[in-house]
């Protein structure tokens, strides 16, 4: 049985064990402005000073949106960036559902690169799901049973890579992840350094567990629920694939913070820029495609038109946060030339050849587009 939040408890919910390690991306956070407070003091420590006129702080950011199977186009992105040599280090990595599998190996660098091909072109559709029996789906809360997708985090989400994740996390980096509260209907940005910084055991489990709950598609997979705490009293809190509210998301909202804690250090904003790459798994265009008469295959498409819509907005968001003086936009997506011949959910030939399309592109150096989809005029000016 549910024993959701009450709603005027949820925002001061903290998950157990574990902490000030996430906020809602649609309200400041006093943990996240603190935390950029103690990045800004860090940096001066080491030699930057806010109060020289003349400095300009540069910082790298990069965000990755959903798009579940078509993440092997970003993989292969990534991939190619490093083959080219042209691949920062970024400051701040957003990734949500499927970018939160391949934000982790984008924290980490070109040296999980291997394990990234791997990860989006070695496993079909048996390996993150299987499906359920009639009798199963009508009665439980989802189609299928995700318990693959499980076992394939446990292998490549390991002790290793979380003492990486943490390492970097120290450096002064940031990795965050976003997912669904589905009784709120609220995002919610969980930030994954520090998770890892807390290197033990349930930090582990619960890297691994924010990782499925972003790539947790609803009604196709099984909610995954949070244990939290209250005034001493247990909750839970049931999450689903972070792009049920944003694709390319709270990226905005995490810039925004910064700009919160420059302010109140009391610095000037107006020297904090942002070179902000933005790699969209999926189409900025309506792409025909002949849907079976079927109930997985008529949710599934309107899931896809659903989140390609969506992702545009998001888009225009991080533009015009651009646009206002903060930086620079860069953005990636699938080119509307790639005709899907998919024959399941996550076909490994299809993803073998979006993995070779963007390692393609960007190994050659990709033209990155500098404004989103119906702006392109922009680009000439």
């Amino acid at each position: 049985m549910r024993h959701a939040v009450p709603a005027d408890l949820v925002s001061r919910a903290q998950v157990l064990g574990a902490p000030d390690v996430r906020a809602f991306s649609d309200q400041p956070s006093d943990i996240f402005i603190n935390d950029f407070i103690k990045l800004l003091e860090q940096e001066e420590s080491g030699g930057f000073s806010f109060l020289d006129f003349k400095t300009e702080k540069n910082y790298s950011a990069l965000a990755i949106s959903g798009g579940a199977a078509k993440g092997a186009y970003g993989a292969g992105l990534l991939c190619g960036w490093s083959k080219a040599g042209t691949r920062p280090e970024f400051q701040i990595v957003t990734g949500i559902s499927t970018g939160a599998v391949i934000g982790t190996y984008a924290f980490l660098g070109s040296k999980y690169d291997d394990e990234l091909k791997e990860f989006y072109t070695k496993y079909s559709t048996k390996d993150v799901w299987k499906n359920k029996g009639l009798l199963s789906v009508l009665l439980g809360d989802s189609f299928t049973n995700n318990s693959p997708l499980r076992r394939l985090l446990a292998r490549y989400f390991d002790k290793e890579l979380l003492k990486e994740v943490a390492a970097e996390y120290r450096k002064g980096r940031r990795f965050y992840v976003g997912t669904t509260d589905l009784d709120a209907q609220r995002l919610v940005i969980w930030d994954m350094g520090k998770i890892a910084n807390m290197a033990d055991d349930n930090a582990l489990e619960l890297f691994r567990k924010i990782i499925l709950a972003s790539a947790t598609i609803p009604a196709a997979f099984a909610p995954v629920y949070f244990d939290v705490k209250v005034d001493d009293k247990i909750y839970d809190e049931m999450h689903v694939d972070g792009g049920t509210v944003k694709q390319v998301f709270f990226l905005y909202d995490v810039l925004q913070g910064i700009d919160k804690a420059v302010t109140q250090k009391g610095m000037d904003t107006s020297r904090i820029k942002y070179s902000i790459f933005v790699i969209r798994n999926g189409f900025t265009h309506p792409v025909w495609k002949e849907t079976p008469d079927t109930l997985f295959s008529i949710a599934e498409r309107a899931i896809d038109t659903m989140t390609n819509a969506q992702s545009i907005g998001d888009l225009y968001q991080l533009y015009t946060f651009t646009r206002l003086g903060k930086g620079d936009f860069n953005l990636a997506y699938i080119p509307a030339t790639f005709k899907s011949k998919s024959k399941e959910f996550f076909d490994p030939v299809e993803m073998r050849e979006l993995f070779a399309l963007g390692f393609q592109e960007a190994s050659q150096g990709y033209q990155w587009k500098k404004s989103p989809p119906g702006l392109e005029i922009d680009e000439r000016n």
